[in-house]
């Protein structure tokens, strides 16, 4: 197997950084199989004759069943709202081609468990798109965590902090519209928390939570890009249906602890997306705003030099890096997404399913139903019994 020929659905942000991450991998990743640009699939068949062009995909179309059911594609990248994944994902299986969903995987845990069963059945390879794993610095902490290095864990505490939508006047984007989006802050920036809880501490066991929407309603779109969008002149506002912040507290399998926060109402925040991970022995914490970096702390360190280290992990000794540039010659977002199509790749040259997949999408997604339940019943809820 020399090359993946991949058809993509989604042309705008993940679109792009997906693409990025197809065209770039071959130049700093020649020994790993090659993705092949073939078909990118949109509604709007301007916009994703543009997205073709700009992005370097050999072929557009706008029909995503007839994409599925070509036989000069092997891989189905769905990058559109998530509302649409079931359908895709189910169709794309049952045509016997491999999926790379982003997250979350589907609106409900039902429909997630749905697209896993599909999966299964067909035979297929599978990956869910959680980027954040991919950075050096993230997967240092995961080695640290594995290698016993911060000892027993007792807190793990996360938080993905944004802006952009603090403004009441930013119109009503499909990510603030349920039947679309499934949740908001929730679903969008809390998914990818529990995600690295589930990835560097184990599962969650119980999990309790709150949440709000500020602005209840919001101007109609006229036209909407990526994150950003226009609204109507005439001011007229429709109802905002998921939550604009949700904070949670959650019972690891281990015995730790956690809380975890993710809101698009926090002012001067523009993408913080951290974590901080404490032990017996040590701790860490992470910034993405500061990707490269691991804040690093050792109990054993003699006293006069105690302290929280900065680690840079750009040096070769850290995932992934040796591929990139000299050491402290720093990398960036797009290069998460670059990272798991290594993985995605890899697994492909190896035979096996590629990490995360669907089963890490439908616990994700378990978690994420918990919480709203919790909210619901104003007590704890473990996800186990959804």
């Amino acid at each position: 197997m020399e090359t993946i020929k991949v058809g993509m659905v989604g042309y705008k942000f993940m679109g792009k950084a997906h693409s990025h991450a197809y065209k770039d991998l071959p130049l700093f990743f020649p020994n790993v199989i090659r993705p092949e640009m073939k078909v990118i699939c949109g509604r709007n068949t301007e916009e994703v004759v543009k997205a073709a062009s700009q992005f370097g995909w050999e072929e557009y179309t706008t029909e995503w069943m007839e994409l599925v059911e070509r036989d000069d594609i092997d891989l189905i990248d769905i990058n559109a709202p998530s509302n649409v994944h079931k359908e895709i994902a189910i169709a794309a299986a049952r045509a016997g081609k491999h999926v790379f969903c982003e997250k979350p995987l589907a609106l409900t845990l039902q429909d997630s468990r749905k697209m896993l069963e599909a999966i299964e059945a067909a035979g297929v390879k599978h990956m869910v798109g959680f980027n954040y794993r991919f950075a050096p610095a993230v997967m240092l902490a995961k080695k640290l965590v594995d290698e016993g290095r911060l000892g027993e864990i007792y807190h793990f505490r996360a938080w993905f902090l944004q802006d952009w939508l603090v403004d009441p006047n930013f119109p009503l984007t499909w990510r603030l519209q349920k039947e679309i989006a499934g949740s908001g802050s929730h679903g969008d920036l809390g998914a990818h928390l529990i995600d690295l809880a589930h990835y560097m501490i184990g599962d969650i066991t119980e999990v309790i939570g709150i949440n709000e929407t500020f602005i209840k309603e919001r101007p109609i779109p006229t036209n909407m890009t990526g994150l950003s969008a226009t609204g109507s002149a005439d001011g007229e506002k429709e109802k905002v249906t998921v939550d604009d912040a949700t904070l949670f507290l959650a019972r690891f399998a281990n015995g730790a602890i956690g809380s975890f926060e993710a809101t698009r109402f926090a002012t001067g925040h523009r993408s913080t997306n951290s974590f901080e991970i404490n032990g017996s022995k040590g701790s860490v914490i992470f910034d993405f705003e500061r990707m490269n970096e691991l804040q690093v702390y050792f109990g054993d360190d003699r006293d006069d030099v105690q302290g929280f280290r900065r680690v840079l992990a750009t040096d070769p000794v850290h995932a992934f890096s040796e591929a990139w540039w000299p050491a402290g010659h720093t990398i960036g977002y797009e290069h998460t997404f670059i990272h798991e199509i290594v993985e995605l790749m890899e697994a492909f040259r190896e035979n096996r399913q590629p990490i995360p997949n669907f089963k890490d999408g439908v616990k994700c997604q378990q978690v994420l139903e918990a919480v709203e339940l919790s909210i619901a019943r104003r007590g704890w809820v473990k996800p186990s019994e959804l």
